[in-house]
């Protein structure tokens, strides 16, 4: 695939509205033949079956994910048959610590085992950061290990949020406790150390997972689409997270990541804030342009990368009725989606007719306007320097789960 490097001068500042701006880079390029893609990137297909619900119209059309840690939830949707992959995150992984449910208690006693028993860490002795590390991770595989065994497609168990901003520690986290169990008889620091991600899908495949069913979610950082970059060469598919921005979305396609999750409703809160309205109208609302620009330029330049929106908001406002569902049925056919219990509720209630393809690969490929170019490591910079919505809520997402890590690690040192 042939890219262009483009010099700074050549930014493009695009006004969005009198608020905001996101800057992007453009040269020409000649446009491809562009496949139609879903999971397996062949010909979309639709089927002829009755459907009675909007879900079943939207499934038909888009892959779908169930965004839950909950076993019970996961398992009422996994039936139906209409969802084939799930999602967790820090959050999830959290509540699995705190939750009290037998199943969850036993997750987590198994974790601080695991992690004691590798890192020989004693009772009664201070917990030292590598052992807490290990547990927080056991506990993210454990609770990957239970829905993998509820759906029939892949689960995403994500890297360490703190270390977002660190591609070495992302890659190569300080711990040796996979590979090596000599105590403190040895000097680890003259050890290879294994990548964190590299840990978790050992942790997979030592519990009979194979890693094809896994995938790795890094933030959206340029450090994070960086180690995806070296994961993907080793055949560790990711899930690039936290996207907030048609930026990280070429990035990340530029690295081979597998799959991006764009945050549509977040960047309609940032829009919001700016402007001051209290709803778009779906087929104008910022969050949902955004995934369709990621969409038709991955389409258009014959990226594999999926793109698949997570997090939704209300487009109308959420004092209006139905407009739960705004963003969903706005991005019907898009490659795929992860969704909450609640908006799976919400579809499952709603009558079939109201779900009509907004996605489609050829179509919007050939409406992209995009060039392709290539990022290094000062343009992007440069570029992300005058994207504020992406600045502004990646840090936000950031913090978020940071925060939800901390507090599973104090549930978890009271475990020790």
């Amino acid at each position: 695939m042939r890219r262009y490097s483009l010099p700074l001068p050549a930014l493009l500042i695009i006004k969005l509205s009198s608020n905001s701006s996101i800057a992007f880079a453009f040269t020409p390029y000649s446009s491809k033949t562009v496949r139609s893609i879903q999971r397996n990137h062949g010909e979309v297909q639709t089927s002829t079956r009755l459907f009675t619900s909007a879900l079943d119209s939207l499934a038909d059309m888009t892959t779908l994910s169930i965004d839950s840690g909950s076993i019970d939830t996961v398992a009422k949707y996994a039936k139906t048959g209409l969802i084939t992959d799930a999602t967790t995150n820090p959050l999830f992984v959290s509540q699995a610590g705190s939750n009290g449910d037998a199943r969850y208690e036993a997750m987590v006693m198994e974790a601080v085992a695991y992690a004691k028993a590798k890192t020989c860490s004693q009772d009664g002795c201070d917990v030292p950061d590598e052992t807490l590390n290990l547990a927080v991770d056991r506990l993210a595989v454990n609770l990957g290990k239970e829905l993998v065994g509820l759906v029939r497609g892949r689960v995403s168990t994500e890297v360490d949020i703190r270390l977002s901003y660190d591609t070495d520690a992302s890659v190569e986290r300080g711990a040796s406790f996979i590979l090596f169990n000599f105590c403190k008889l040895i000097d680890n620091s003259n050890i290879t150390i294994p990548s964190e991600a590299r840990s978790i899908i050992a942790m997979y495949e030592e519990m009979g997972v194979s890693k094809d069913r896994i995938l790795i979610k890094l933030a959206g950082t340029w450090e994070g689409i960086q180690a995806a970059r070296i994961l993907e060469k080793e055949g560790i598919q990711c899930n690039i997270t936290l996207v907030f921005s048609f930026l990280q979305a070429a990035a990340a396609a530029q690295a081979g990541a597998y799959l991006i999750s764009p945050f549509p409703g977040r960047i309609l809160d940032w829009h919001k804030k700016q402007t001051g309205k209290e709803g778009y109208s779906p087929d104008s609302d910022p969050g949902v342009l955004a995934v369709k620009r990621m969409y038709s330029y991955f389409r258009k330049y014959d990226y594999t990368t999926i793109c698949m929106p997570a997090s939704w908001r209300p487009s109308r406002g959420a004092n209006v009725e139905g407009s739960n569902v705004d963003e969903i049925l706005a991005l019907a056919g898009v490659d795929e989606m992860t969704i909450p219990e609640p908006l799976l509720d919400s579809l499952s209630a709603l009558p079939p007719h109201v779900v009509s393809r907004q996605c489609e690969a050829t179509t919007d490929a050939a409406s992209c306007t995009d060039p392709d170019f290539t990022l290094t490591e000062e343009s992007y910079r440069r570029y992300w320097e005058v994207d504020d919505c992406g600045n502004e809520k990646l840090m936000e997402g950031i913090l978020a789960f940071t925060l939800e890590t901390e507090k599973l690690i104090k549930i978890l040192i009271e475990k020790f």
